[in-house]
Parts: structure tokens; C-alpha cells; sequence
């Protein structure tokens, strides 16, 4: 996805290269809150991708949670399993963010509603 920020002449990689410098703290920290790099940075691309990623991962979380937990006994059995591959792909998202990466997330990261 990297690819993406570097793809025109020299002066957009160069902007590009400078807003993933800036911002990476920032984006490595939108996966504790979310909208972080909204308000502290919402002209930055890279920002704003991370911020989509975290948003994805709290609905996820969110949804399989009430899901799960309304499936009695095997449901109930699946809801740490769950919970703990949402920490790994929260992990995941801030080890990329505070690298200066935009990888998407497995799964959820496909999904845009922050543009």
C-alpha cells in the first residue's frame, strides 16, 4: 500500500514520504483511538488510512463480540479465541503504523469508511 503514496513524479513522493515521517507516531496510536489522527492530523493520507484500519478493527471487535455472544455455549467457547485474534490484528496495525507502513489489516483491512 506504501506503493500508493510513492506512485507520481518526485515532489508527491517527496510530500508523501514527509506526511509518513510526520505522522507515523500518530497512526501507530489511532489503534488505542481511533479518530486520533482525524483531529491531530486530518489532512494526512497516511493518518487517515490508519485511522480507517483502527475504525474496521473497533467494529469488527464490536460486532463479533454481540454475535458471539448471543450464540450460547459455542459462541461462548469462540469469544476469546476472537477477542484474541482482535488484539493480534490491533498489534499488527500499530507495530505498521509507528514503521511508517500501510499495510492492510488480513481481513477487515479491505473496507474503506474513512476517505
Amino acid at each position: 500500500m506504501s506503493q500508493e503514496f510513492l506512485e507520481n513524479d518526485n515532489n508527491q513522493e517527496e510530500l508523501d514520504l514527509q506526511d509518513i515521517e510526520k505522522n507515523k507516531t500518530i497512526a501507530g496510536l489511532s489503534y488505542i483511538i481511533f479518530f486520533l489522527p482525524l483531529i491531530a492530523c486530518p489532512d494526512s493520507k497516511f493518518g487517515k488510512f490508519h485511522a480507517n484500519q483502527a475504525l474496521m478493527l473497533l467494529l469488527a471487535g464490536i460486532i463479533g463480540n454481540i454475535i458471539l455472544g448471543f450464540i450460547p455455549v459455542i459462541g461462548w467457547i469462540l469469544l476469546p479465541i476472537f477477542a484474541v485474534t482482535i488484539l493480534i490484528l490491533g498489534i499488527m496495525g500499530i507495530v505498521n503504523g509507528l514503521g511508517g507502513k500501510a499495510k492492510k489489516l488480513p481481513i477487515i483491512g479491505n473496507y474503506t469508511l474513512i476517505k
